[in-house]
């Protein structure tokens, strides 16, 4: 016999009026991101960014990303007001590194159940990153998909554009033995290594509650990403920056390559710097090796700049009033045959 009950999204799983709700919830956070450029935002089928006449052969810069497993333990700990920080930081930072200006961010949402009032956190956080870069949250997509995700899960994903004029572009090709790398100080994990954390975090039966140096191991591993874009942008005006890296996964020996010539190599040298406690943690409680931890961390470097030796103290006089903590970790020699293009020592 047939059901004369008429079925609703709603009974499949699917929320549209939550759906409807969130999107009113985040336009006051979209709204304090925008910038010269926007002409449509949020609400549309499309979001409208129109590129400044003042470029004369402006190239566009995109970058997309994720924020790993460290979401995991932002669902486990109930904390969801600094995981979009990190989405956007991922995306911003990279698109950075060939000296663009990040113009705009869209955020992709899924999950099985739409949660309102964590969706609202996260995307809260996602306007306060933009934020952070100067860059329009202009748009996103939020999808409810029953059976997908369990329980409370939910998955994040988001791209940004940036623009730079094309004979600005920083590519490292100018870099020279000789040159200096200099380090930006992170702000812990970021948002790579996390499998490898979690797997301590297991092997150890420690909780986010545990203390490490006086604070909370789910404030050292949930910490948000730094966003190096507007002191970084400063300094690529005053200073010729030669090549960046953003230190994500890979660590220093897998990034700072990406930006180095062939037949160069850069030789990194650690009593330079002093990692945040999380790192020394990891090491001695996972019984990880150096080589294991540089590979797989940024070990306190979240972003590698290299700069001629002529204008390193300038470089570095500059991103300390601008207000981050810098170091001079190391420089740029000739490559030995076919060794390593980064020497930890």
């Amino acid at each position: 016999m047939t059901s004369s009950r008429r079925l609703t999204y709603r009974d499949a799983g699917v929320d549209l009026d939550a759906g409807d709700q969130l999107v009113e919830n985040i336009k006051p956070f979209a709204r304090k991101t925008l910038r010269e450029g926007v002409l449509a935002g949020i609400g549309g089928f499309g979001a409208l960014f129109e590129i400044s006449r003042n470029y004369r052969e402006p190239v566009l810069v995109s970058g997309t990303d994720g924020v790993g497993t460290k979401l995991k333990l932002a669902l486990q700990a109930g904390r969801h007001d600094t995981i979009g920080v990190d989405l956007v930081a991922m995306c911003v930072n990279d698109v950075l590194t060939q000296g663009a200006e990040p113009l705009f961010f869209l955020d992709y949402y899924a999950c099985g159940k739409l949660d309102v009032a964590a969706a609202t956190e996260v995307i809260q956080g996602i306007a306060a990153g933009c934020e952070q870069a100067g860059c329009a949250l202009i748009g996103g997509e939020t999808a409810e998909m029953p059976g997908m995700y369990q329980g409370g899960d939910y998955d994040l994903a988001g791209f940004a554009v940036g623009i730079v004029e094309k004979s600005d572009i920083i590519d490292g090709s100018t870099i020279e033995a000789g040159d200096v790398v200099l380090g930006l100080a992170s702000n812990g994990a970021h948002s790579n290594g996390y499998s490898l954390i979690r797997k301590i975090l297991d092997m150890k039966r420690v909780n986010l509650s545990a203390k490490v140096e006086g604070r909370t191991l789910g404030e050292l591993i949930l910490a948000p990403t730094r966003i190096y874009v507007k002191p970084m942008l400063k300094l690529i005006k005053r200073v010729n920056v030669k090549g960046l890296a953003h230190i994500t996964g890979g660590g220093l020996t897998g990034n700072v390559p990406r930006m180095l010539p062939d037949g160069l190599a850069a030789r990194i040298e650690r009593r330079q710097w002093t990692p945040p406690p999380l790192f020394r943690w990891l090491r001695q409680q996972g019984n990880v090796a150096d080589s294991e931890m540089h590979r797989v961390f940024n070990c306190g470097i979240g972003m590698a700049v290299v700069v001629s030796a002529g204008e390193a103290a300038a470089a570095e006089r500059a991103l300390r009033a601008a207000g981050e903590t810098v170091w001079r970790i190391g420089r740029i020699e000739h490559r030995k045959g076919k060794g390593p293009q980064v020497v930890i020592v």
